[in-house]
């Protein structure tokens, strides 16, 4: 069997992607804003999603219960998901709900991200 290269690339894409993010499998709503979520790796825990309420933009839709209780996982990428296309990164998941660290790539974004911030910060105060 010939392996083409778009296989290949999925096939490593995959491998890479089992190292580093683990898919959700299931998830329970358990009142107020809080979903108890299980990743592929038998670990799980309750994520309270009440902090996205003061995110705005796309979580702003948080706001209606309703909306925010119609949660599906899809099955494809491993992620809750709701209407209009909103997701949360499952490594965001996975470290809130089982008490772990994020992966090093994503501390190292917002470590970034936060320092920019305080540079100009401090550049505005000049």
């Amino acid at each position: 069997m010939t392996i083409t290269n778009p296989q290949r690339k999925l096939r490593l894409w995959r491998r890479w992607r089992s190292t580093m993010i683990h898919d959700v499998v299931s998830a329970s709503y358990k009142g107020e804003y809080k979903i108890e979520v299980t990743f592929d790796d038998g670990k799980g825990g309750v994520v309270d999603f009440s902090k996205y309420l003061d995110k705005g933009g796309v979580f702003s839709r948080f706001n209606d219960i309703n909306f925010f209780r119609n949660f599906k996982i899809n099955q494809e990428i491993g992620v809750l998901t709701w209407q209009d296309g909103i997701d949360v990164a499952p490594e965001t998941l996975y470290a809130e709900a089982t008490g772990t660290s994020l992966p090093n790539w994503m501390e190292k974004k917002r470590k970034s991200s936060a320092n920019k911030t305080l540079q100009r910060t401090a550049n505005n105060r000049r």
